[in-house]
């Protein structure tokens, strides 16, 4: 399903050949570094000094972050800055109770001129997508999976100190990095899902680092057989690669996606320039790819499904024996215990989250269970859409109704 292809190709035509040196003028005919230069400031050092068109925090973040900036001097936010309360909104962290971080954070956004999001109104990165990505743009998030690739948006997940630097006034400073190209062909075969996608990419490339601190640039036939969702889901999954950030190829799919958030001014068509150069090249032919699981402790351990099925016990027993050693006999796992004659008993399920709780992947379960139930307590199923919109749009076309009627609770 995955191929890696070490050393530098030239994309001529669509088609990478393999380049006899690394080509610094190449690779300025990437997506990425088009985007990368209009929010350059130069200082003659050799190294990228980046503002960004917008910048996004949560409740874990966002008053360390404000808190740091007013002390340093800031008067106002100098760019969009979102404040989301979708991480904290349920627990209390650290002795503080979140509805005061919550109350902060309003009073924040109207003091410097920001924009809050309640709680229980949208996830970080549905909020962005929906609200504030567009083609070419480049937005900063003090969260991991800060991604927006598939909406032709350069999405870096940093810690707050950066965030504080933007809200100073001052620049990302890195390294220029590597472009990796991403070429996908075929069409997934029925039953395979974004993340299975996702998972046999993290596992091809983040053991073995062939990504880390590079952009992922998505091209190829492959894409336009995809739905927003489906290139969504493998896109904020490319954190956990340990890639700098990603970017894809745009097409009528983005462009309708926009249009429909009444963003349609911010489509633009992205594709990389001919001869334009790569470090490296994944191909993914979806036709081949299958579903996937991830075991603990990270989405690189990922196996095909139907490998867990058939030896459950044989899987989760090397499990067992990694985290012993890994944990040096401080933890233990005891995952065997979930086997019995042979199968593997599963007692929860959970869609959610800014990669899971997707419309697609909330209607694809809804189809599964119809006609069906989840039984009388043995099995947990909750569904938790990313954003008012979306949780509108499952009511509207009666996925709500159907995934209820079939046992689920949905948040």
């Amino acid at each position: 399903m995955i191929q890696l292809h070490h050393g530098g190709v030239t994309l001529r035509g669509g088609v990478p050949t393999p380049a006899k040196s690394a080509d610094p003028a190449g690779r300025e005919k990437t997506m990425a570094y088009r985007i990368l230069r209009r929010h350059d400031r130069p200082a003659g050092d050799g190294l990228l000094h980046l503002t960004f068109d917008s910048l996004i925090s949560h409740d874990i973040t966002y008053v360390g972050v404000i808190q740091t900036a007013k002390a340093s001097g800031m008067e106002r936010f100098p760019v969009p800055y979102v404040l989301t309360n979708c991480h904290n909104s349920l627990c209390a962290v650290g002795g503080t109770i979140n509805a005061d971080d919550h109350a902060f954070g309003l009073s924040a956004a109207v003091k410097y001129g920001g924009d809050y999001v309640p709680a229980n109104q949208a996830v970080i990165h549905q909020y962005a997508r929906e609200m504030l990505a567009g083609c070419g743009k480049m937005v900063l998030g003090s969260d991991s999976h800060t991604r927006y690739g598939a909406l032709g948006t350069l999405g870096v997940g940093e810690g707050g100190g950066e965030i504080v630097k933007q809200l100073l006034e001052n620049t990302y400073d890195v390294t220029p990095p590597q472009v990796i190209l991403v070429r996908l062909t075929g069409k997934p075969g029925h039953g395979v899902g974004p993340h299975d996608v996702a998972l046999a990419l993290c596992g091809a490339v983040y053991k073995n680092g062939f990504v880390k601190n590079k952009v992922l640039e998505f091209v190829g036939d492959g894409i336009g057989g995809l739905s927003m969702d489906y290139r969504i889901g493998i896109d904020v999954m490319t954190t956990e690669t340990a890639c700098l950030t990603s970017i894809w190829e745009t097409d009528d799919a983005v462009a309708d996606y926009l249009a429909l958030h009444g963003r349609g001014g911010d489509y633009a068509p992205l594709h990389p320039e001919d001869g334009a150069y790569y470090d490296g090249v994944i191909d993914i032919d979806l036709s081949r790819a299958e579903p996937m699981a991830a075991l603990p402790f990270h989405p690189s351990e990922a196996l095909p499904l139907r490998e867990l099925i058939e030896n459950p016990g044989d899987v989760l027993r090397q499990v067992e024996l990694r985290a012993a050693e890994q944990f040096g006999g401080k933890a233990a796992l005891h995952l065997t215990d979930k086997v019995k004659n042979g199968r593997l008993t599963v007692e929860q399920g959970v869609i959610a989250g800014c990669a899971g709780g997707l419309y697609d992947n909330i209607a694809a379960a809804a189809s599964i269970l119809d006609g069906s139930d989840i039984g009388s307590g043995n099995f947990d199923f909750s569904v938790y859409p990313p954003s008012v919109p979306v949780e509108l749009e499952l009511v509207e076309n009666g996925v709500t109704t159907r995934l209820l009627r079939s046992g689920a609770v949905c948040k």
